[in-house]
């Protein structure tokens, strides 16, 4: 059983293919299969550990984005577009898969096409409220398409409608659930003292960072805060915390983190009574799964147009509340994060609309379609 899985260079788009790769093995061996040979195509590996530690094998398949706006780039992505295809057709055509699982973005274009030319079914799945450029493209000639979000369905063609389910978006399952036990004591927090959860994807977030280290003098008041800076504003956010804090009496309560491996998420996420976070699919995905409440922040609609829709689909369940980015200041953010935990009854009430809208059996479901579909392949 060979299965491909490709998709673009965020992790957004990769870390719910490591999800689902864990489930295929999951369930290969509670069903006493052969082996599976899993693949990872696509312009960079993205987690070269994740990959190895689940038995993926990378394969480069370069590929250029296509912006929608005039950029004389756009001729030199193309020419790489180009060359990633040819490319990718002849690995593709000596591996030739039993099923490839596409999680979008440009980076699985020269995949997806060369696996149509070469009649290889193709599973799609998109996170996002709104589906991608590339989603509509590959929805034409999929097997089966997955999405995130009620929303999304209304974004396809009606003959395209059929084809499609509401799965969830895959978390990986060792992040899933949150641990409940021992997490204030490995992060070293205060017990009886709320805690907030800080995080801006995996590259960090700079306005989320700028406002939090503008109110800290006010939240370490009442709060321990738990904040994933993002690897490249550690230092900048670490250096000016220690100047603002330098004399208050609760500058413990504070706790930067570059990153957060998935232990140490696992960790804070059971700690935490609230999050803040960007509006991925992948941050909102894990938060529902929590069960926590949130406070989304999601990049620009000039910058991003999915994580605005995202943001506001998933607050339309009563699970969060949406600050946009133009209109975030300390003021305003300690004024909402107040408003929330003071309230007991509305953290109650976001949490479990947040477990509601989680689909914790996504990975599972799009795995067994693939196993399913690699095994007749296979006959």
């Amino acid at each position: 059983m060979k299965i491909v899985f490709t998709g673009g260079g965020t992790g957004g788009h990769f870390y719910p293919i490591i999800a689902v790769a864990e489930a295929v093995r999951e369930i290969v061996k509670e069903k006493k299969l052969l082996e599976p040979e899993l693949y990872f195509f696509g312009p960079t590996a993205f987690d070269d550990r994740a990959l190895y530690e689940n038995g993926i094998t990378f394969v480069a398949t370069p590929s250029g984005k296509i912006r929608r706006y005039f950029s004389l780039l756009n001729a030199i992505d193309f020419i790489k577009l180009g060359f990633g295809i040819v490319r990718t057709w002849f690995a593709l055509y000596r591996l030739f898969p039993d099923v490839v699982f596409s999680k979008g973005g440009y980076g699985s274009v020269p995949t997806l096409i060369c696996a149509r030319a070469l009649g290889i079914p193709v599973f799609i799945h998109d996170s996002d409220a709104i589906p991608g450029t590339t989603t509509l493209f590959s929805a034409k000639f999929a097997k089966k398409i997955a999405v995130s979000y009620e929303e999304t369905f209304e974004k396809f063609p009606e003959d395209i409608r059929p084809k499609i389910a509401l799965t969830g978006n895959p978390v990986r399952r060792d992040i899933l659930n949150p641990a409940r036990e021992g997490a204030k004591e490995f992060l070293e927090l205060e017990n009886g003292v709320q805690t907030i959860l800080v995080l801006g994807g995996s590259l960090g977030a700079e306005t989320i960072n700028n406002t939090i280290l503008e109110a800290l003098p006010i939240l370490i008041e009442n709060y321990q805060i738990v904040h994933q800076t993002g690897r490249t504003h550690i230092k900048a956010v670490s250096d000016t915390a220690r100047v603002i804090l330098e004399a208050n009496a609760f500058r413990y309560r504070y706790k930067t983190y570059d990153y957060l491996s998935p232990l140490a998420l696992k960790m804070a996420s059971g700690a935490a009574d609230l999050v803040i976070s960007r509006a991925g699919s992948g941050s909102i995905a894990e938060i529902a799964s929590w069960k926590k409440p949130s406070i989304l922040v999601p990049i620009p609609e000039s910058i991003s147009r999915d994580q605005r829709s995202n943001a506001y689909a998933y607050a339309r369940t009563g699970a969060a509340t949406v600050m946009e980015q133009q209109n975030l200041s300390p003021n305003l953010l300690v004024a909402e994060i107040e408003r929330i935990l003071k309230d007991p009854k509305m953290t109650k009430t976001m949490g479990e609309a947040a477990f509601s809208f989680a689909k914790p059996d996504a990975a599972h479901v799009l795995a067994e379609a693939l196993v399913n579909t690699a095994l007749e392949h296979v006959k």
